[in-house]
């Protein structure tokens, strides 16, 4: 092996690391959606949550990033650390994928269908299918698919590459030398964890001894070992990217430790039994790329059979190992691991702003009854409602900043730019709720009252103000387009409500039926429940546009109103319900 076999082994090896990771970022942007199915149907069975682990890491292609992903929910608080145990332990399934599909390479025979199973067959044709749908469409969705295409060639061209430049390793004593040297249990542990804590992915450490196991001088009995130390290796991850969280969240990485090293001890252990005492032929044979894969499969099925029925103890352990602090701790809401899977952040800070929502729409409803009779508590409560809003919309905003500067498909582009308009809506609803609020307080330290003709009127805006936020709210929970239809025609009906109410209005002080002080309040209330109900149809807007595909509010609202008879009923009904009997 010479100085351009060197060169030729670590061009090979930029490539096939380079292609994994393109690979599994466009895997994990053209199925985000998908992920975010998965993920929601999380329960706390242990079966379905192994299979959600599984899944995830097959598609993303990486139980690293499974396994950071899950740090980050159970730092936001999203899942329990019980939940997450059976999903670490479905990664470490999912992540035997790639070695299944490296060992392709091994195929050998001169039937055609052999032939065309081999990726030196296939491969040119993907790599031709990627950079067509790569240059030559507009669709985010089928780039994506063209660069898992691309990323795919490029891991087989740089895992051939390495196969051929190590080809010559095989005449050299040396080589030989060091792979019976790692046939000692201990020292293919430790060579394959730190391989794999280097580079931070055991698919990749797999494929680089499939590699390696392609010159004939790599045994099962030195590969087995090395196999079980890249799934200590690859906790590295995790427990790096758990530094800063919630007690729960490192008990979480410290699961996935425990799990490998536990794992591994049990494991080995019994391998070297079995050496010792049968000392199987298999073990001093060749391994081959599909021999890896198997042992590979066959080792974290064996680990997850034996400790799965044990996640009771393995969360017990976890607890021992970072016990509770005396301090009290508040978990993340929008933890920044998350921003790695831009799917997953997305559902994180939709969830979240429903959350905003809530605080903002409970509040107008405190408001609103405090109208009618003025609570304390309640008082207090709407102003911390509008603090909390205040809070949520520079949290929600900046992370949405974030995720924006990821790679981002067509649909998650959109539901970026939906939520930052509409947490600046419902952040605008709660200030509206602190003004209503403070209407009414004026009326109760000033002691003045609307006559019973007025009292009527503002009895019915208030009504038509709660049923507009409540199907706002309604529509931007259940992304419901139909419901979120109900609310422009009954929103002009408000606006029509504001002028009538204030030319009503004018009329009363002319006829001296109402004083210059309640006046003034009359005005501000009216003022404030048109304006909320103006956030609600944006919100409202805003989800038709996502439903539609076209984040044009104004064309959308419009078109609405000059061409939907759905829209013209609704209308209709809403002025019955509101003005006619004023």
């Amino acid at each position: 092996m010479d100085i351009f076999d060197v060169l030729s082994l670590i061009g090979g090896l930029c490539l096939f690391l380079f292609g994994m990771n393109v690979m599994g970022s466009a895997l994990e942007r053209s199925a985000g959606g998908r992920l975010e199915i998965m993920i929601g149907k999380l329960t706390s069975g242990k079966i379905r949550g192994l299979l959600t682990g599984l899944g995830v890491t097959a598609v993303i292609q990486s139980s690293s990033a499974t396994t950071v992903m899950v740090v980050g929910f159970v730092n936001s608080g999203v899942m329990s650390l019980k939940q997450s145990i059976s999903v670490i332990m479905g990664a470490n399934i999912g992540t035997t994928v790639t070695a299944w599909i490296l060992s392709l390479s091994g195929i050998s025979g001169d039937s055609i269908f052999l032939k065309l199973l081999k990726p030196s067959s296939f491969t040119p044709v993907l790599a031709l299918l990627g950079i067509v749908l790569f240059m030559f469409t507009k669709s985010n969705r089928k780039k994506d698919i063209g660069t898992v295409l691309l990323g795919f060639a490029t891991l087989m061209f740089g895992m051939e590459a390495m196969t051929g430049a190590v080809s010559g390793l095989r005449d050299i004593p040396a080589f030989t030398e060091l792979f019976i040297a790692f046939k000692n249990p201990i020292l293919g542990v430790l060579a394959g964890a730190i391989l794999t804590a280097i580079i931070q992915s055991s698919s990749a450490s797999v494929g680089i001894l499939q590699a390696l196991a392609a010159t004939g001088a790599v045994s099962y009995g030195a590969a087995i070992p090395i196999i079980m130390g890249q799934n200590i290796g690859t906790c590295v991850t995790a427990m790096i990217s758990s530094v800063g969280t919630t007690k729960n969240a490192k008990r979480a990485a410290f699961v996935h430790l425990s799990f490998n090293v536990i794992g591994t001890i049990v494991c080995l252990g019994a391998f070297t039994a079995t050496d010792l005492i049968a000392a199987p032929i298999i073990f001093d044979e060749a391994a081959s790329l599909a021999g890896i894969a198997i042992a590979h499969s066959m080792f974290n099925l064996a680990c997850t059979l034996l400790l799965l029925p044990m996640s009771g103890l393995l969360e017990k352990l976890a607890y021992k190992l970072v016990p509770d602090s005396k301090l009290p701790e508040t978990a993340s809401e929008l933890d920044e691991r998350l921003l790695a899977t831009s799917a997953v952040a997305l559902e994180r800070a939709h969830a979240v702003t429903i959350d905003m929502a809530k605080v903002a729409t409970d509040a107008l409803a405190e408001s609103i009854s405090c109208l009618g009779e003025y609570d304390k508590a309640k008082a207090q409560s709407i102003r911390e409602a509008e603090d909390k809003t205040d809070h949520y919309e520079d949290i929600i905003g900046s992370y949405l900043v974030k995720i924006s500067s990821h790679p981002l498909n067509e649909k998650e582009g959109a539901m970026a730019s939906m939520l930052l308009k509409a947490i600046g809506d419902f952040e605008r609803i709660s200030d509206h709720a602190v003004n209503i609020l403070e209407s009414a307080e004026e009326m109760r330290e000033k002691s003045t009252s609307f006559s019973p003709e007025a009292e009527a009127e503002m009895k019915a805006l208030c009504n038509a103000t709660l049923e507009i936020v409540e199907l706002s709210y309604k529509a931007f929970v259940e992304e419901s387009k139909d419901t979120a239809e109900l609310v422009e025609p009954l929103e002009q009906v408000i606006d029509r409500m504001k002028e009538l109410l204030r030319a009503r209005h004018i009329d009363r002080l002319r006829a001296g039926n109402c004083g210059i002080e309640a006046g003034f309040v009359w005005s501000d209330l009216i003022t404030n429940m048109e304006r909320v109900s103006d956030h609600c149809s944006n919100i409202a807007g805003c989800i038709i546009d996502i439903g539609s595909q076209n984040m044009n509010l104004h064309e959308s609202l419009g078109h609405i109103r000059s061409d939907s008879e759905f829209y013209k009923k609704k209308y209709l009904e809403y002025t019955d319900k509101y003005i006619s009997f004023i």
